[in-house]
């Protein structure tokens, strides 16, 4: 895996390399790059980069005053772009919802489409159950308990836990992953906790939602039918937002779309990024 230093700190991500369209695809919390392992490879043709941004499940703390708030992170991914000389990006998020703000904030030169699957949007930030961990993680010694739980298979997969994110239910290798750097680092459960603190008030959260209007690219919304933890009607409601929207709905599927329907979310991937200019590249003869 390469890693990139950025003003926050170290960033490691994985990049699949070639001529093809950049995807720049974006987790969720805490998770890492694994979250798209079986649709990266039904994207041959497009340049794959998956971040593991600091949302928990990074592996190497940030520094100990990086600004690790949504727009923080936000804005770390915009440097992560700019940091790699990444152009005509489509940004694809699923479950975060917080890269939109580096829309909001005026950083969107870099990103040609966006792509929003089944994640936070509007007020919700966090959703459902993670408003529990945003009290959790104002609590001394919360995050560390929490995630001590969360090794106990009953809890974990739970309907109102990481059960409750995908139809098909994530392997528990995948999640023992996605949890271990944060088990054993207290920096990481520190970064972890601060970002996990960090949503702004509602009325904000609104404020930054009006500013995503002026997005005039190319928008796929792909919403899950089974979701419990994005509302239904943020995907038509978000589709209607930005000026050149479009939804998707996929059924059978969670939160987690990448894990219950991966074949039908790259295939709408592919279709969208073709109808809007970016084809996949041609294999090499």
């Amino acid at each position: 895996m390469a890693r990139i230093e950025l003003s926050a700190g170290p960033v490691d991500y994985q990049d699949t390399g070639g001529g093809g369209p950049v995807l720049v695809l974006c987790h969720g919390v805490p998770m890492n790059e694994t979250q798209w392992r079986k649709v990266v490879p039904l994207l041959d043709g497009y340049r794959c980069v998956l971040p593991t941004l600091p949302l928990g499940g990074h592996r190497t703390p940030m520094h100990p005053d990086a600004d690790l708030s949504q727009r923080g992170v936000a804005l770390l991914l915009g440097e992560f772009l700019e940091a790699l000389g990444l152009e005509e990006v489509t940004l694809v998020l699923n479950d975060w919802g917080g890269g939109q703000f580096l829309l909001s904030e005026g950083r969107a030169g870099r990103v040609a489409r966006l792509v929003l699957v089944a994640c936070e949007a509007f007020d919700n930030f966090p959703p459902g159950p993670g408003k529990a961990l945003e009290t959790i993680a104002r609590v001394p010694g919360g995050i560390r308990l929490l995630l001590t739980l969360l090794r106990i298979p009953a809890i974990r997969h739970a309907k109102g836990s990481y059960g409750g994110m995908s139809l098909r239910g994530v392997p528990d290798e995948v999640m023992d992953d996605w949890f271990a750097p944060a088990l054993r680092s207290r920096a990481i459960r520190r970064d972890f906790a601060r970002f996990a603190a960090s949503a702004p008030d509602r009325g904000t959260l609104l404020d930054w939602s009006e500013r995503l209007r002026s997005f005039d690219r190319p928008v796929l919304v792909v919403w899950a039918a089974e979701d419990r933890l994005m509302p239904r009607e943020h995907g038509p409601r978000l589709a209607r937002l930005y000026p050149r929207g479009r939804l998707v709905e996929i059924a059978d599927s969670a939160t987690l779309v990448p894990e219950d329907q991966p074949e039908r979310l790259a295939a709408e991937l592919r279709a969208f990024l073709t109808e809007t200019g970016a084809p996949p590249a041609a294999p090499p003869r």
